[in-house]
């Protein structure tokens, strides 16, 4: 049985831990309510968006030939993969770094020659790093203080290298924030632009209600970039709140875990002192019967 004074030094540094816990459960929960409110401000207009393209693409029918939406046989593929810059969030970032690798193995599988790993995320970064990926940067500001105009950049050099030719794919990774206590993995395509015309096609000869100037293909034309554009800058939103929901999960479970740790180390401490209390009473009374 440990000593009265080992459970005390224990039960204070569990102490501080319970704090420590408590203390980032609350700070993260602050910045869930932010993330969730940006999130949420963003996905019903990235969803419209993606909507009306949809929308004008299923006028145009198979006069689209646009570069972003060109589908080729895929000899070189790049995965964009999700994470947070820090851990203490369970299992975020181990989820998206096995996700990753499944989709580049899946694409290795399929015939792809060069598959390429651009990171947002300290964490994925490392992690690819050591897996034998290069790369110019992590994109960890793009984290911290998340811009649109940043992640446009991106999006635009990405987009630029697919209409040159020079990458076939492009694939999105991340952990999706379905609600405060679930974050599943989304794996979406990027590139070449997927324009989902069933509702429309479905409805032919049903035209759109509205004057489009200069054309349905000229707006179109205009809105695929800013629609790429949109839906990476969502992801990144999104991983964002899928993030700091999973860390008031882990804070919250540690915290827990720590109260019945504090609990167990209570009544150890009691039960052991009170055995050195019967000890020295059994050792007064045996020495006055001497």
């Amino acid at each position: 049985m440990p000593s009265l004074k080992e459970v005390k030094i224990r039960i204070n540094s569990v102490s501080s831990t319970r704090k420590i816990t408590s203390a980032m459960k609350l700070v993260a929960s602050s910045k869930l309510r932010k993330a969730q409110q940006a999130i949420g401000g963003m996905r019903p207009y990235q969803q419209r968006l993606d909507a009306m393209m949809s929308h004008i693409a299923g006028e145009l029918g198979d006069e689209i030939n646009f570069s972003l939406a060109q589908v080729r046989p895929v000899q070189r593929a790049v995965v964009i993969c999700l994470s947070s810059n820090s851990s203490l969030c369970g299992a975020f970032n181990s989820n998206a770094i096995k996700a990753t690798l499944s989709v580049i193995e899946t694409l290795r599988a399929q015939g792809v020659k060069t598959v390429e790993v651009l990171p947002i995320g300290q964490k994925i970064a490392e992690k690819m790093r050591k897996n034998g990926f290069e790369f110019d940067s992590a994109h960890a500001n793009l984290l911290d203080h998340p811009q649109y105009n940043g992640i446009a950049s991106i999006a635009a050099k990405l987009m630029k290298r697919y209409a040159l030719g020079e990458i076939d794919k492009v694939v999105l990774v991340y952990n999706h924030f379905k609600n405060t206590a679930s974050q599943v993995m989304h794996t979406e395509t990027l590139l070449p632009v997927s324009l989902d015309t069933a509702n429309t096609t479905a409805n032919k000869g049903q035209s759109l209600n509205y004057i489009i100037e200069p054309s349905y293909k000229g707006l179109l034309e205009a809105l695929l970039p800013k629609g790429i554009a949109l839906k990476l800058y969502t992801a990144v939103l999104d991983s964002l709140a899928a993030e700091h929901s999973a860390r008031v999960i882990a804070m919250q479970t540690a915290t827990d875990n720590a109260d019945q740790l504090l609990h167990d180390l209570t009544l150890t401490y009691n039960k052991t002192r009170q055995a050195a209390i019967t000890a020295e009473l059994l050792d007064i009374v045996g020495a006055s019967f001497q």
